[in-house]
């Protein structure tokens, strides 16, 4: 299995190919070519990538830097509320919501594996959640796509944190979803057609060694391809855009008392046959 994504290595920002100890980075005159892994998918070129990049060093990945495996999305959307709650949070019932939520998050607002999350500063450092999920990653435009044909235009999957400022988030969404550095994705970008069922892919979250999050793509309330299709009705998806398909039950808000992050925290999301995502606060 060969999961691609972005790196630095020798000061200089690169991508390539990613196996589980080590990575291979494309040549110099590949990337002269192809600026950026989103620009290797928008041109259907993975099997050329792979070829280049299998022809170079092997790099522990203890020796490079991990960076976003896309470092330029064009659009990163988030959906909200997408598997059952099983009880109240502060009071209210969380049922199912009838239509798909959906919110955006900026590039800025998101580190890459092994990265050290920003604490929020001020008042909000005291609502500063995690939120594990499974991230999808578009491999070809997508405009009003039906449900039946949305798997047509996966790429493949990663893991991803939505780092939540739970007390900015109830007055506005978007504040609270897009602090600077309070989330991340990766460590890598496992291909689609590596995975056999998108049903079952499994995530896992570690608090400190501890699992607070558990759950399978199947528990979703929309299903991945329902995800594509309405996102794509709304607007264009495009080659290396993200989708972050919402977290389970198990995030420090729904503890009691809550359980929200602080400084010497290490979080772990791991998704299962694609990899995981480390960091620390």
């Amino acid at each position: 299995m060969m999961n691609i994504g972005s790196f630095i290595t020798d000061e200089k920002e690169t991508y390539g190919i990613f196996f589980d100890d080590y990575a291979q980075s494309v040549t110099d005159k590949f990337i002269r070519e192809y600026k950026s892994l989103r620009e290797v998918i928008e041109r259907k070129s993975i099997p050329l990538m792979y070829e280049n990049a299998l022809s170079t060093p092997k790099l522990k990945h203890n020796k490079i830097k991990f960076l976003p495996p896309i470092v330029n999305p064009t659009k990163i959307m988030c959906i909200g509320m997408n598997y059952r709650k099983p009880y109240p949070v502060d009071g209210k019932s969380l049922s199912n919501p009838e239509n798909i939520i959906l919110f955006g998050k900026n590039s800025e607002a998101l580190l890459a594996h092994n990265e050290t999350l920003e604490i929020p500063a001020g008042d909000a450092s005291d609502s500063f959640d995690y939120e594990g999920e499974i991230a999808v990653v578009i491999g070809t435009q997508a405009r009003n796509v039906s449900v039946s044909n949305a798997e047509n235009f996966i790429f493949g999957f990663s893991a991803f944190n939505d780092g939540s400022v739970r007390d900015w988030q109830s007055h506005s969404i978007y504040a609270g979803k897009n602090f600077s550095g309070s989330g991340s994705w990766g460590p890598w970008i496992t291909p689609l057609e590596d995975l056999t069922d998108l049903k079952d892919l499994e995530l896992t979250v570690f608090l400190n060694g501890e699992v607070v999050q558990k759950a399978t793509s199947n528990d979703m309330i929309f299903s991945i391809q329902e995800q594509i299709s309405y996102i794509s009705s709304i607007m264009t998806l495009n080659p290396g855009d993200v989708i972050a398909t919402g977290s389970p039950d198990g995030t420090g808000a729904s503890f009691s008392p809550k359980r929200f992050l602080k400084a010497g925290d290490d979080l772990e999301i791991q998704v299962s046959k694609v990899g995981s995502l480390k960091n620390y606060i």
